[in-house]
């Protein structure tokens, strides 16, 4: 079997970036050793930059039909709420999607394993990766189904979207560097009967210990998780549900009724990234090649970024549109994202169930009464927003961003969102291209772009727009600009509009 990409796991990175791959026309084989998609619901917060980039292919409406937003989080402590804060459009002007999305990881992966169903494709379930080689000219690998039956596969690449303990990172030697972190977590899908209604999240905090409440689809269900005490020095197989259960009714104080329990887990959590994203023509994405607490909900969107930043270099070396050093940015705009993801949920699961009396003082006296009244202040939905969502990721330090200080949006930003005729930019980003963005302050002449570029013409795209106000006070300009953007609506070029030929030879640093 010859093919282009070899994909190692079908979870929601693998099949993000089968997705993707379809997209832009490249031909991949893709297998996992399950026997089906998921059916537990595993992740299941979904954020804004995760439905930006379904918006490309058309998922994004459909996936937020079968969830529920979480629009407001009740925060409790000693049995009773102290304090609401309301997260109904906590983007504001930010993103077309400026919520956070709750949707069971099956139904997630059911859409796109439809989506690539739909585009004659399909997973090779029951199938796991023997073992593979590779050379300057491609990876050959070998694949055994359940019946033992084992098959060649030559491919130009190959990808591990296969877990955190993934064979295919082991086999290539990369290191996961971190810690685990000493305490267990629970997690349970269940439905409960009490007092409080089912349009919002809740979560209690405790001296030592957090729960949260996660409303789900369906009359009464929830998804618990919560954490054991520190001191808890049992095993994750030793614990039973009626131990969880115990442990929710003393951390929360709650008089409450919990049935149907769907799924349940306990498990250590570790925050581990590799060393490098790639070796040769293998890469590493999702789970691994990064873990960490679910602070956040940001795991699963962090593997669903790495997928769609990806897909877009390998369809150009692929094409042969672009020279093979392009896929070297993968891992250094995408190691970069995993030390500071890292980072940022480790300080989050800190302040949610540190033993620090100080902390704990804060977490569960002062937090729930002013946590409402800071979250509608404009500078802290600025600061929160794109953190969490996922909106605020940049690669302004990449190789693939060249910057001009005269913006207030720089070169590696993510498209800013912003309304054109009434319709999102977005709505005119879908084609899988780069895109060059012309704006003009109506008084100096642009050049033809589509003319002066031809060159280029089969993989970039051409747009001119008026500097309207709102568009002069995204990005700080009322004079003529240029903005060249990358597949993935990352900025990878901007300047004034004269800067033709700073243009052209961006373009020709990695492109045939």
């Amino acid at each position: 079997m010859k093919t282009d990409v070899i994909i190692v796991g079908a979870g929601p990175t693998g099949l993000s970036l089968a997705c993707q791959l379809i997209r832009y026309g490249i031909d991949f084989v893709i297998v996992d050793k399950k026997e089906k998609i998921t059916p537990y619901s595993k992740a299941i917060g979904v954020q804004a930059r995760t439905l930006e980039i379904y918006e490309q292919i058309n998922l994004a409406d459909n996936l937020i039909k079968q969830g529920t937003l979480a629009e407001k989080v009740r925060l409790a402590e000693g049995g009773k709420v102290r304090g609401e804060v309301n997260l109904a459009n906590i983007g504001g002007e930010m993103s077309p999607y400026p919520f956070l999305l709750l949707v069971e990881q099956s139904m997630h992966e059911h859409l796109l394993y439809e989506f690539v169903k739909s585009n004659g494709k399909d997973v090779l379930w029951n199938t796991e990766l023997e073992n593979f080689t590779q050379d300057e000219a491609g990876v050959k690998a070998t694949t055994k189904n359940a019946d033992g039956m084992t098959e060649a596969v030559e491919a130009r690449f190959l990808v591990g979207c296969d877990g955190s303990k993934s064979p295919v990172r082991h086999a290539l030697d990369l290191q996961f560097e971190g810690s685990t972190f000493e305490r267990l977590f629970y997690v349970a899908d269940v439905q409960i009967d009490w007092e409080y209604s089912h349009d919002a999240l809740m979560v209690c905090l405790a001296q030592s210990t957090i729960t949260a409440f996660f409303p789900l689809p369906g009359e009464k269900r929830y998804r618990i998780v919560g954490t054991f005490p520190e001191n808890e020095d049992r095993r994750e197989g030793e614990i039973l549900y009626e131990e969880i259960e115990k442990q929710i009714i003393k951390d929360t104080e709650f008089e409450l009724d919990i049935h149907d329990v769907n799924w349940f887990s306990v498990y250590k959590v570790h925050s581990r990234r590799v060393e490098k994203f790639s070796r040769g023509r293998c890469f590493l994405a999702g789970d691994s090649a990064h873990v960490h607490t679910p602070a956040g909900a940001q795991g699963m969107n962090t593997g669903i970024q790495d997928a769609y930043n990806l897909a877009w270099k390998l369809a150009l070396v692929l094409r042969g549109k672009a020279n093979i050093g392009l896929l070297e940015t993968y891992n250094e705009e995408r190691l970069e994202n995993a030390k500071h993801l890292l980072k940022t949920t480790d300080r989050l699961f800190d302040f949610g169930a540190s033993e620090d009396s100080i902390v704990a003082f804060i977490r569960t006296h002062i937090f729930p009464f002013i946590a409402n009244a800071a979250l509608h202040l404009k500078t802290v939905q600025n600061y929160i927003f794109p953190l969490v969502s996922q909106i605020g990721i940049n690669y302004r330090k990449s190789s693939l961003s060249e910057n001009d200080d005269f913006f207030r949006v720089k070169a590696g930003d993510r498209m800013p969102y912003f309304l054109y005729e009434n319709m999102s930019i977005y709505e005119r980003l879908k084609q899988p291209k780069f895109h060059l963005l012309s704006f003009s302050d109506g008084q100096n002449k642009l050049p033809n772009f589509s003319q002066e570029l031809t060159e280029f013409s089969e993989f970039v795209d051409f747009h001119e727009f008026p500097i309207f106000p709102n568009i002069a006070d995204t990005f700080g300009s009322n004079e003529s600009f240029v903005i060249l953007l990358r597949p993935d609506n990352y900025i990878g070029f901007i300047a004034k509009a004269n800067e033709l030929e700073n243009l052209r030879n961006y373009l020709n640093r990695y492109f045939i």
